[in-house]
């Protein structure tokens, strides 16, 4: 059971992400909260594996919230959701640490499948706002070659990040490769490992921050 802790001031939000998601035999939503100090509370009370984190709240948002969670002891995963899909609140998000990032508006399926992949380690990022990043970094410089911080990465390992710039999962890369998922979940950790980062979503900055996504056609 995937257990869930759901973060937003406002109630009908709150209501309608539980009904979604616990009609879904495998998610369990242990706790709510209503502002981001609420959220850092619960989250080390409860102990969720995933956390739908709403940027704009009262006291403290949602950003410095996933930033004081990521800091306890076996934190959980966590995925934010708004209704503002402007560059700064994206880019701000994935840097905090932040495991997935989708529009309240998307589909109730992407949001279960976000949860999904959160508590499996994986990670889902709505297209539209891997768009964005592309657009956040569009304009910065790109040399020839491989980025001195990839330099360490395999040819192999390159290509899996190369993927996961594309926002395909652990599966999807594995059928892309035809490889074994095992074998996937193997690079993807070293991946993770040599760049020094938390996660899929922080090697995806990296991957944009370099020029290597928007090099390699990403």
């Amino acid at each position: 059971m995937i257990r869930v802790l759901i973060a937003d001031d406002q109630e009908l939000v709150r209501t309608g992400f539980r009904v979604i998601l616990e009609a879904e035999g495998d998610i369990e939503v242990v706790a709510e909260a209503v502002n981001g100090h609420e959220a850092v509370r619960q989250a080390a009370l409860v102990k969720p594996e995933v956390v739908l984190m709403d940027i704009r709240m009262p006291e403290l948002d949602g950003l410095a919230a996933t930033e004081e969670i990521l800091r306890q002891q076996d934190p959980p995963t966590i995925v934010v959701l708004t209704t503002f899909d402007q560059n700064e609140y994206i880019y701000r998000a994935l840097r905090a640490g932040a495991a997935g990032f989708l529009l309240k508006d998307a589909p109730s399926s992407r949001l279960i499948a976000a949860v999904r992949a959160a508590a499996t380690g994986d990670s889902l990022i709505e297209p539209s706002i891997t768009q964005r990043l592309v657009e956040r970094f569009a304009e910065s410089a790109v040399t020839a070659g491989i980025p001195q911080r990839l330099a360490q990465l395999t040819g192999r390992e390159l290509d899996v990040l190369r993927l996961i710039t594309r926002g395909l999962s652990n599966a999807e890369i594995a059928t892309e490769m035809v490889v074994a998922e095992s074998t996937v979940k193997t690079h993807v950790a070293r991946i993770l490992t040599k760049l020094g980062v938390r996660d899929r979503v922080q090697a995806v900055v990296v991957a944009y921050e370099t020029g290597f996504a928007r090099r390699s056609g990403a």
